[in-house]
């Protein structure tokens, strides 16, 4: 299996995956990085692991499927065909359903909570973990996801839990959060290549 990531954040899941493939817990092979800003620290990642990347910058006025193009149009750069793999990593952006039937079942997702729950529009980062402290929830984790034309809607391929520890802040929870993600998705990719987990 192959696999290109897409990440506009610092890559630190990325940086996971990259070190499981150098540990041999995952055979599937990483084309590439695609990125929206030459600032972001994910490129860092690319460039250590001597990783191709490509940055496709957002321009004013562009309409979300004109961006979705030049995504698509970076990803087979790098040399992806219909079989591979999108792993969004920190990809902020919500895609247009072009791009989503474009590479239907392909795009793979992690939500910092326990979907259904504190997903949808305006769910990313602190809000989450706020959301789970507001809620007085018992536990949180992570769900590793097909992206669908909804947000935060797709098949659920795993989901694994943490407890919410009294006196948690959203930050101390979602160090413990993105521990689940670093291990966590390393893991499924290597699952869908050995075929435990069908797309």
């Amino acid at each position: 299996m192959r696999f290109v990531v897409l990440s506009s954040s610092r890559g630190t899941t990325f940086q996971a995956v990259i070190a499981a493939q150098k540990r041999g817990e995952l055979m599937a092979k990483c084309l590439g990085l695609v990125t929206d800003s030459p600032d972001k620290a994910c490129i860092d990642k690319a460039k250590a692991a001597g990783l191709p990347y490509t940055i496709v910058e957002r321009v004013k006025g562009q309409t979300r499927e004109e961006f979705d193009f030049r995504v698509h149009e970076a990803i087979l750069s790098l040399g992806a065909d219909k079989q591979t793999v999108i792993a969004a990593l920190g990809w902020m952006f919500i895609f247009s359903s072009w791009f989503i039937e474009t590479w239907k079942n392909r795009i793979i997702n992690v939500h910092p909570a326990l979907l259904p729950k504190h997903g949808g529009k305006g769910m990313y980062g602190h809000h989450v973990h706020d959301a789970v402290l507001t809620a007085g929830d018992s536990e949180s984790g992570v769900s590793i996801h097909l992206m669908d034309e909804g947000v935060d809607t797709g098949r659920v391929l795993l989901q694994k839990m943490c407890p919410v520890l009294p006196g948690d802040t959203p930050e101390s929870l979602q160090k413990r959060v993105q521990e689940l993600e670093k291990e966590w998705y390393p893991r499924v990719l290597q699952m869908i290549e050995v075929g435990e987990v069908k797309l």
